[in-house]
């Protein structure tokens, strides 16, 4: 008999939720994690650094009081007490999961798994070999005897991803740190250099730059957030100007060096440069984390780009063996690694369980905010649809005044013909809350005219959504009408 009837390998926000939805539908439920549970989400990347732009964002507020009548004198930053402050949020909430797990009767294992065969693996003692600077939590080849050997009926595969390595010259150097080395930091660097200007890359530039770095950041494309509608990463690209961050779109690292005490980063493109910085972050996308996970001996195959395959109910090509989250490449944000845990836990438990991606929430936390829902613009035609633009500007609404957050806006795309809408992009405050109903429209496939005719509640941030749909329906109250040709 096999020790678990499910095991789950990695314990982020995919897999700790997959295991905790197969206890509660009866299974006995394995996971294998190597460190604290909650995986990339709770330990290196959604809420770390969240909190940590919370502290940015609190100190701009406090500097910018005297526009609200309040007046602070020597207001300044405790950096180590910012790290501190995120060092206790993490714990506590992984601390919370490792609660929910062992509440819900999941056997939690500490350690690193390597499959043995489709159904089996060992597991080794977690390692700290660093594979790439900044990176050091990430357990290279384990040259230990096994400490445990498990076996299971079904086994989930949710291992995340890592950081893209940067493949240029000097990206090994001291001083070069992926999103993960930026936690390691003891203080605000004087100079700092971004590659990628992508959600990753333009919130730790948003963020240095409101501690008092010098940020300039590098693109490939031609505008930041490129998956973002177009008019958002222009948008974003003039804030982030007129807050002295130094933006270099359409450009690429060439080189890096030591040079004078500094990392000097060459530049090519249109504005092609060396620019010298104290710390280099590199911010250019992730890979999927499946180094010595032994995929081979349990026959799990995986595409050009290492993520492994799977149908819709989260089935790789190997009987019994699932695959969720980033590892799948499907949409690599951790609301859609937990909705793929609980389809997957589901399906196992023999429920007809499956996932919808056509309706995935993003959001961006620089200053100004970034989320989206469904298509952009471009894509919308791209698809064949007569469009509809429709946008709403937070300087016109009284909320927006009142919160002294005026930037940004909400762009609604609609079909011409039935006026459904396809997407919902905005720029500006509370953008990750207020995305929530744009998923929710598209969802419920409604129209301009079911948004208009919803009552919001006023004074909010959240009346911008009926105002745009009224431009869009030609029929604004609280801007201009559109000129007539």
């Amino acid at each position: 008999m096999p020790d678990f009837d499910l095991l789950v390998v990695g314990g982020g926000p995919g897999g700790y939720v997959a295991a905790i939805r197969a206890a509660q539908r009866g299974l006995r439920v394995g996971l294998v994690e190597k460190e604290r549970p909650g995986g990339v989400c709770l330990n290196w990347g959604c809420i770390p650094t969240k909190a940590m732009l919370r502290s940015a964002e609190i100190f701009q507020t406090i500097k910018d009081a005297a526009d609200f009548g309040i007046h602070a004198d020597n207001v300044r930053f405790d950096f180590a007490a910012v790290r501190q402050r995120k060092d206790g949020i993490v714990k506590e909430l992984t601390d919370g999961v490792g609660g929910l797990l062992k509440a819900n009767g999941v056997t939690l294992i500490e350690g690193h798994a390597r499959f043995t065969g489709p159904s089996t693996v060992e597991v080794f003692e977690a390692g700290q070999s660093p594979v790439f600077p900044g990176g050091p939590r990430y357990a290279a080849a384990p040259t230990a005897t096994a400490v445990r050997n498990v076996s299971a009926t079904d086994v989930i595969i949710a291992t995340g991803s890592v950081p893209a390595l940067l493949p240029v010259p000097g990206a090994d150097l001291p001083g070069v740190i992926t999103s993960d080395g930026a936690f390691g930091l003891t203080e605000v660097p004087k100079r700092l250099v971004v590659i990628g200007g992508s959600a990753v890359g333009a919130e730790w530039a948003s963020l240095f730059a409101t501690f008092g770095s010098e940020v300039t950041v590098v693109e490939m494309q031609d505008r930041l957030v490129p998956l973002e509608d177009k008019e958002i990463g222009v948008a974003l690209g003039r804030s982030f100007g007129k807050r002295g961050i130094s933006v270099l779109t359409g450009s690429t690292v060439t080189g890096i060096v030591q040079a004078e005490g500094a990392l000097r980063v060459g530049v090519g493109g249109p504005k092609a440069r060396e620019i010298d910085a104290d710390v280099v972050l590199v911010g250019v996308g992730r890979r999927p984390n499946t180094t010595e996970l032994g995929l081979d001996l349990a026959g799990i195959a995986t595409d050009a780009r290492g993520f492994i395959p799977v149908d819709e109910q989260l089935r790789t090509g190997v009987e019994h063996v699932y695959a969720i989250g980033d590892v799948t490449g499907k949409a690599l944000l951790a609301h859609v690694a937990s909705h793929q845990g609980l389809t997957a836990a589901d399906a196992i438990a023999g429920y007809d369980a499956h996932i919808d991606y056509a309706v995935i929430p993003a959001a961006t936390f620089t200053h100004p905010e970034i989320a989206s829902v469904g298509l952009t613009e471009d894509a919308a035609h791209a698809a064949g649809h007569e469009v509809i633009s429709a946008k709403f500007p937070f300087a016109a609404l009284g909320r927006a005044k009142t919160f002294g957050e005026t930037e940004g806006f909400v762009k609604i795309v609609a079909g011409a013909r039935h006026q459904e809408v396809l997407g919902v992009h905005i720029i500006g405050p509370s953008a990750s809350d207020l995305i929530a109903e744009g998923a929710l429209a598209i969802s419920l496939e409604a129209t301009l005219e079911e948004l208009a005719d919803t009552i919001h509640a006023h004074p909010t941030l959240g009346e911008i959504g009926m105002e745009a749909a009224l431009t869009g329906l030609g029929l604004p109250v609280h801007i201009a009408p559109p000129r007539k040709r």
